[in-house]
């Protein structure tokens, strides 16, 4: 990944909270969006975004007649975001060469 082809999925400050959260493992929607403590609408619109570009996979089903949802990352979406970090950090260690030299 270079700076050029940065991800859509990964410039959203919301999009990328939803991504981070689901590196630990598999979360249901109340989770997720109590851990980026979005709105309803705002994080089902992300996750359905990002769930259609690869990024996240997600499992329906009913439980005490309720739906209930479970996200969790793809290997597409694990190494987009490792891309992007090894993007930020390669800046990063190129700004530190500058000062040191």
């Amino acid at each position: 990944m270079d700076i050029n082809n940065i991800s859509e999925a990964l410039s959203l400050p919301m999009r990328l909270k939803l991504i981070s959260c689901l590196v630990s493992g598999k979360k249901t929607f109340v989770e997720l969006r109590n851990m980026v403590e979005g709105s309803d609408g705002n994080v089902s619109v992300q996750l359905t975004k990002l769930e259609n570009w690869g990024y996240i996979k997600s499992k329906k089903t009913i439980e005490k007649k309720k739906m209930k949802s479970v996200y969790e990352l793809t290997d597409h979406g694990l190494k987009q975001l490792t891309g992007y970090v090894e993007l930020l950090e390669s800046i990063i260690g190129s700004i530190n060469e500058q000062e040191n030299t």
